[in-house]
């Protein structure tokens, strides 16, 4: 492969690194190319979890979040980063989304948080799940966060994990 230029920024920040700049190629990166595909049903499905006080998870249930109704923001909050994906993840493609659904189910200590997403198209939306999955429970932190956090302004007890694709399935039209 031949040495491509680059800008004087990307060789001091290699040298800075400890590293030379004679192995350093452009073309690291591309986006993949899906025109020869065939348009099919693609669904995918994610989840993930956030843990939070047994308080605070009785406050959302009875709508006594001063912010307002958590999982309806939390819900339109994933819809939206679904169809946003493309804007956040560089080399995800943009698709036509047929349908967005986002679900919770409560627990005495943690909310889990299910996206689904179906598109008839060439690639696949399990990036746009887990986008959907992610963007809903950071929007339930951003909520609830006056509740979680300690004397000192901390989160001890909040976290958020589990995010992960559950499902992806393609069909024929």
């Amino acid at each position: 492969m031949p040495k491509l230029s680059y800008s004087k920024r990307f060789c001091e920040d290699e040298i800075h690194m400890g590293q030379g700049t004679e192995n350093y190629y452009f073309n690291k990166i591309k986006m993949v190319d899906i025109g020869d595909k065939e348009d099919v049903l693609r669904v995918a499905s994610a989840e993930g979890s956030i843990k939070l006080k047994s308080e605070t998870i009785k406050r959302i249930k009875n709508g006594e979040i001063e912010k307002g109704d958590v999982l309806h923001s939390s819900e339109i909050a994933g819809i939206l980063g679904a169809k946003k994906t493309p804007s956040l993840i560089p080399l995800c493609h943009s698709i036509p989304i047929n349908k967005v659904n986002i679900s919770f189910e409560i627990k005495e200590d943690k909310i889990i948080v299910r996206s689904e997403i179906r598109s008839i198209g060439k690639t696949g939306v399990e990036m746009e799940a887990l986008t959907a999955v992610s963007i809903a429970l950071l929007t339930i932190w951003d909520m609830v966060k006056k509740y979680e956090k300690d004397a000192n302004g901390q989160y001890p007890e909040t976290w958020i994990n589990n995010i992960r694709v559950l499902n992806k399935s393609k069909e024929p039209l």
